[in-house]
């Protein structure tokens, strides 16, 4: 019996799915305490987009503490966030035109959600948000509201109220999806919003995911987030955006949506913002919505993050040119060549998925699950997602060599295949 097993909560999860003690790790690479090596292709869930240990990062975090920087401010002033929003302000916001204004919360991507949610509320006064199908916002009630996965809701020992939950609109109709998706659904919330004897009031904001990354990996349609917009704008609700796994590069672009012409009221962003994997979590919100808080009207202990502050400023030099995302639209190319070649052998496989987020829809959990054991034993670091864990999730870092992205790749083509032609 160990320490693990002796005392930690029954609730673990991940460490069950790698039953090893992981020691050290460094950019795509985790090392147990044996000494064994595995290749990274969860980087912490969307957290580690610049891998373990980065070490831009790692000496900006040391030269801080080295020199006494403050390290808990709640939302005071300090010089870390000063260089933080300078930064994230001159390199993301203003190239794009966006007026938004940066809050900070509490350091979880559900504490963002929460935060969106009652902001919404407060600025329509409107109690109802509209989530989609599949979708995953977080654990804590409001956002769990939102989230659609029955088996994270029954935990919740009360009532999930004040959400309604529509079809998702996937760029193409997964073979998992038998829910009425595409631009249909659009139409049918229109016609539900229009109509006065409907019995459905607008909501206080549509709440939406451009790629379900925990929901199986399903791509929103853009035509279909157009439509969502125009909705939203029609009958005065907000749109918010979830990019809290996808957003921070992962797509090629900063912001997962940067491709889409959709202009969101408020965007969520947590993981990857923090840089070096502190956590950090962050809204951007139009100036006109955000002056329906008041002064401490929304608080949180640790939303004074310096230490992510620091990677994170320095996370933001990655954006001050194209290089890092030629690069992860070159690896993007590679993870979807590799993944259509095992589309293309096995008929029960679908591949979805943008830039280095990619989805393997395997068709049965089981299968899914083997696939992700026996990548585990090859030294491959693997989940699952979607509905029943039947969807392989590839989101290695964004910078991951090469060669560490091939070997990856090529001890998930042999365990795909394997258990396939088994089945």
């Amino acid at each position: 019996m160990n320490i693990f097993d002796e005392r930690e909560s029954d609730i673990r999860a991940y460490c069950r799915v790698y039953p090893v003690v992981f020691d050290k790790a460094s950019n795509a690479r985790q090392t147990d305490e044996d000494g064994k090596e595995y290749i990274d292709f969860f980087a912490g869930a969307g957290v580690l987009n610049f891998g373990h240990n980065n070490e831009r990062m790692k000496q900006a975090m040391i030269d801080y503490i080295q020199n006494n920087g403050v390290t808990h401010s709640l939302d005071m002033h300090t010089t870390a966030k000063r260089r933080f929003m300078e930064r994230f302000v001159n390199i993301i916001l203003e190239p794009r035109g966006m007026p938004h204004k940066l809050q900070f919360m509490g350091p979880t991507g559900t504490n963002a959600v929460e935060a969106a949610l009652k902001l919404a509320r407060r600025a329509t006064g409107r109690r109802e948000i509209v989530a989609f199908s599949h979708g995953f916002h977080g654990m804590t009630l409001g956002a769990l509201s939102c989230t659609a996965n029955q088996h994270f809701r029954a935990a919740a020992g009360v009532p999930l109220e004040h959400v309604r939950h529509f079809p998702f609109g996937c760029e193409k109709i997964c073979q998992d999806c038998h829910l009425g998706c595409g631009m249909a659904s659009i139409d049918q919330l229109r016609a539900y919003y229009l109509d006065s004897s409907s019995g459905i009031t607008p909501p206080a904001a549509f709440l939406v995911e451009t790629i379900q990354a925990e929901g199986g990996v399903k791509v929103a349609g853009k035509a279909w987030l157009q439509s969502l917009e125009k909705l939203a704008q029609d009958i005065g609700s907000l749109l918010i955006v979830d990019d809290i796994q996808v957003g921070c590069g992962r797509t090629g672009s900063f912001f997962s949506f940067d491709d889409l012409d959709i202009d969101p009221d408020i965007i969520c962003l947590a993981k990857g913002i923090g840089g070096m994997g502190t956590p950090m979590a962050m809204n951007l919100v139009k100036p006109e919505i955000d002056r329906h808080w008041a002064p401490g009207e929304h608080t949180g202990t640790f939303r004074g993050q310096d230490l992510s502050f620091v990677a994170g400023s320095e996370a933001l030099s990655y954006f001050e040119d194209d290089s890092l995302m030629k690069d992860v639209r070159a690896k993007s190319q590679i993870m979807a060549e590799a993944l259509t070649a095992l589309e293309k052998r096995h008929a029960d496989l679908e591949v979805s998925g943008k830039g280095m987020i990619l989805g393997l829809d395997i068709g049965d959990g089981n299968r899914a699950k083997a696939i992700v054991d026996a990548c585990f034993q090859s030294g491959l670091l693997i989940a699952s997602c979607g509905t029943g864990g039947r969807v392989v999730k590839l989101i290695p870092p964004l910078t991951i060599p090469e060669d560490d992205l091939k070997d990856g790749l090529n001890i998930l083509i042999t365990a795909t295949d394997q258990v396939m032609e088994a089945s």
